[in-house]
């Protein structure tokens, strides 16, 4: 439950950075009249709140969802979404190392990472409606862990966007889709 309470406050504290960050972002639009790679990495930067705020939203969501978890027994062992939450915290954080740091390659690492969130999130899905399917009285909690699982599918995404974004910044190229 503590953790909840501190992930909601997380989630005020990122709001309040995007409105901080945009805010220099435009005045260095209108003040500084940057050069093409310079406002390259300005509208990245745009971009990469959006997507950092989202992801603050998800997780908010996810921690929504476990409090009303925290003392139930589950329907199946959890392996696969701790899977997804390790992965999507890792490209987080490498994306916007990659960002911080130009990093291309690592950027792209990223971006090909998302598949095995993707991936897994068929295998906790395709498991979730066997265990409705063994017993219809599974299906509540069943849909919790889909919906905790499909938020960190969204977490994952949202890391691809910005490593895509920084490949944007670098290059000046958008990733064909």
């Amino acid at each position: 439950m503590e953790l909840v309470g501190k992930v909601n406050e997380l989630e005020i504290e990122i709001d309040e950075m995007e409105k901080t960050i945009e805010s220099h972002c435009l005045k260095l639009l209108l003040q500084q009249q940057p050069v093409a790679s310079d406002l390259r990495i300005i509208s990245t930067a745009l971009k990469m709140i959006t997507d950092m705020e989202r992801i603050g939203d998800n997780a908010e969501d996810i921690a929504e969802i476990a409090r009303f978890m925290v003392n139930q027994k589950f329907i199946k062992d959890l392996v696969h979404i701790p899977q997804m939450a390790e992965a999507t915290i890792s490209m987080v954080t490498r994306s916007v190392d990659a960002f911080v740091n130009k990093d291309r390659k690592l950027a792209e690492e990223v971006c090909a990472y998302d598949d095995i969130v993707d991936n897994l999130f068929q295998v906790v899905k395709k498991e979730l409606i066997e265990k409705i399917q063994e017993n219809t009285e599974n299906g509540e909690q069943a849909i919790d862990l889909l919906m905790i699982a499909k938020y960190f599918e969204r977490i994952g995404d949202h890391a691809e966007n910005i490593a895509e974004w920084v490949i944007f910044s670098i290059t000046g190229e958008h990733k064909p889709k």
